[in-house]
This record gives structure tokens, sequence and C-alpha cells, in this order.
């Protein structure tokens, strides 16, 4: 007799439950083991060698592990890594005792439990002008709308005499192509663009925001890290602040959000590559972010988290965020992804930037499979059709 084996790619809670319920599992059988079968791996930054070592007794008496380097694991007097590995279950059972431990470990005990309900708690959706976002249920496409005569990809549409005529156009093809919302920025963000001033800036792009806001039913986002810049954009209409510096630039940009009610759009940055830890670096920044808004009481529920894609990083950095993409769910918040056209697929495949397409489509179908609940993209009619595809896939 032969056995047909063959190894279950999926153990996310949906598609476990699924192949439990194929071979007949009962529905009490289905709870209890559901929690079995999820693999946590977590990595603690800054731990004393001492909570480490408890950390490591109390997980391996639940049938888990935590690896520690030797300075650790010996004692030594740095604070340093622990990689914690487990079911959910030990988790859960590791989370009881550690808030009675010392050595800050019932502090850690809170993180990891609000860590373990965002991977399982549903993302609350978010209703944005006549639009409802329900994370997780499709991949929203923004459509990306430059009113800048230096854009990196070529497209920029800031010609003074048929601007908004160019603006309309593009935007009527974008709804038409299945675009979700639009972004609209005055100034280029790529690498040696020349700074532009606010009143510049908003002569740019006030004048398209007011006519895409009485002529579109598209959600409308600008582009900007600039306080006054936004808040005259919200006031002319616009919907959503994009912020490339996640709010740390200027912060009082918070103060903006928190006023009007805009959701806001924070994405990591720094100003030149240079990691010790890419993941926990880029995760760290978002989490500043986060607790900045909620330093001014901001709803949680109106942050995006992007990572950056080409933002202060080198190209082997961006093919890693896109690859670990999916780290970024513990956060509890959606994420965009901006992949189109960028430099990161220029280099990999030694194109020019019109050259892209199939670049930034590889791109958006890992982003999606990973996790990215919006994709931002110059050509929408395509990576619609891309988004859907993948959805198809992935989004069962």
């Amino acid at each position: 007799m032969e056995y047909n084996l063959h190894l279950l790619s999926e153990t996310n809670p949906q598609e476990l439950r699924a192949e439990f319920k194929r071979i007949g599992v009962s529905p009490e059988g289905i709870e209890l083991m559901l929690g079995k079968g999820e693999f946590i791996i977590v990595k603690v930054s800054q731990i004393t060698a001492q909570a480490a070592n408890i950390l490591k007794q109390e997980m391996l008496a639940k049938g888990g592990e935590v690896a520690l380097g030797r300075e650790m694991a010996y004692l030594g007097t740095q604070k340093g890594d622990a990689i914690i590995m487990g079911t959910k279950n030990q988790y859960q059972r590791l989370l009881a005792l550690l808030s009675r431990q010392p050595f800050g470990l019932a502090k850690l005990a809170h993180e990891l439990s609000l860590l373990l309900e965002n991977l399982q708690k549903p993302l609350s959706p978010l209703t944005i002008k006549n639009s409802t976002f329900e994370w997780g249920k499709k991949t929203y496409v923004m459509g990306i709308i430059n009113i800048t005569p230096d854009s990196f990809s070529g497209d920029g549409l800031w010609k003074k005499d048929s601007v908004l005529d160019n603006v309309r156009r593009q935007a009527e093809a974008f709804l038409k192509d299945g675009a979700d919302l639009l972004d609209i920025g005055g100034e280029s963000t790529r690498p040696g663009s020349q700074v532009v001033d606010e009143d510049e800036e908003r002569k740019r792009i006030l004048p398209v925001i007011e006519m895409l806001a009485k002529e579109s039913p598209l959600p409308l986002s600008v582009d900007t890290y600039k306080p006054s810049v936004a808040k005259a954009a919200l006031d002319s209409g616009a919907d959503i602040i994009n912020d490339i510096w996640g709010l740390q630039k200027y912060p009082e940009m918070i103060k903006v959000a928190a006023e009007t009610g805009a959701p806001v759009i924070v994405m990591h940055n720094q100003a030149a590559p240079g990691y010790q830890d890419l993941m926990a670096e880029v995760s760290s920044f978002l989490r500043q972010s986060i607790s900045l808004a909620a330093s001014y009481d901001f709803p949680r529920e109106k942050i995006i988290l992007d990572p950056g894609i080409g933002f202060g990083k080198t190209r082997e950095d961006n093919l890693i965020l896109l690859n670990r993409l999916d780290e970024l769910k513990v956060l509890g918040c959606p994420v965009l992804l901006g992949t189109s056209r960028k430099s990161v697929i220029g280099l990999t495949l030694n194109l020019p930037v019109e050259e892209r397409l199939e670049g930034t489509a590889s791109t958006v179908v890992i982003g999606i499979d990973r996790g990215a609940d919006i994709i931002r993209v110059h050509d929408v009619k395509e990576m619609t059709r891309v988004a859907r595809m993948t959805d198809a896939i992935v989004r069962r």
C-alpha cells in the first residue's frame, strides 16, 4: 500500500479550518486544534539577559523555544535580542505566567498579547467620502496624479495652461479603469529633486483638488509632508493626508489630522540607507508614528501604514522589505504599498522607467500575497487587473 502524502502550505486559521473540515474533524476538535497549528515567531529587542532566560525557561516548559545569543545565555550585562518560537496555544499559556514575572516581563506580556490580538483581529472598515474600505475583502487601487514638472516617472501634469484638463482626463480614465482613490502630489520626492516651497505647492495642487472634489466620486489623498499644505488641501476638498515622513518631520501634521478627522497614511522614511536590523527599524519607526497619533487621541482605525519602498533604502533593502511585508500586520493597521515604476525594479531588471510595467506587476502580486491592502500605482488599468487576479487566489 502506498500513502499519498502532500505538504499543506497554508497554516493560517481559515485554511486550516477548511482542511480540518475536509477530513471530518468535529467542530469542537477544530477549535481545540487551530491554536496548535499556528506557529508564530517573534523577535524581542532590548531585553535583559535575566528576563530572556526566564522567558526561555517558561517557553521550553510549554513545548516552545527561545533562541538567545551566547552573551545573553550566559547572563551578560548588555541588553540583547531573543527570538520566541511556538504555537498560538503555547504563547497563550506563556502569557498567563509572564504577567507575574520580574525584569519587565509583565510589560512584555502586555506587548505580546497586543501582537497576538493584531494577528487575529480583523481591521475595522474605514469610510472615506462615499467609499467604505473593508480591509481584507479586496485590494484597493490608488491612482497617482502628479502635479509636478519633474516626476521621476515622467507622468507629471504641471503645465500651467492645461493642467486642469489633463488632470480631469486622467482622473476620469483612472475611475473607469478601476481606481478606488486618487493621490495628488505637487512636489517630486525622487532623489535629487528640488524642494518646492509651500506657496508653490499650494498653487499647484489646490485648484486640482477643488475640481476633483466636485467632479470625482473617488476619495482624494494629498501627498505632502507640510502641515500648512495639508490643511489647505483638506479645506479644498481632500479627504486623506499622505505624509512621506510619517508625521515625524513636522509633528504639527498630526494636529491637522486630529482637528479635521482626516485619515493619515504614514510612511517609513530616513535620509539615507544604513540599517542594523531593517525590519525591526521600519517597524519601530511606524510604531512611533502610531504612538504620536495616539498621543493626540487620533483613532488607530484612521491610520494606514506605508513601508516606504525606495525611500532611504538600497535595492536589497527594498527586496527584503517586499518579501517580509507581512511582518507589519502585527501593527494593527492596513498597509499601503507603493512600488510603481520605482528604481528597485529598474536596478533589478536593468530597465528604464518607461519599461517597468511587468516589474511593477510582480511587486504588486508579491505585495498583495504578503498583506498589502492598497497599491499606489501609475498604471491603474493594468495593475487593477493584476490585483483582481491576485485577490482571486489569495483572498478566497
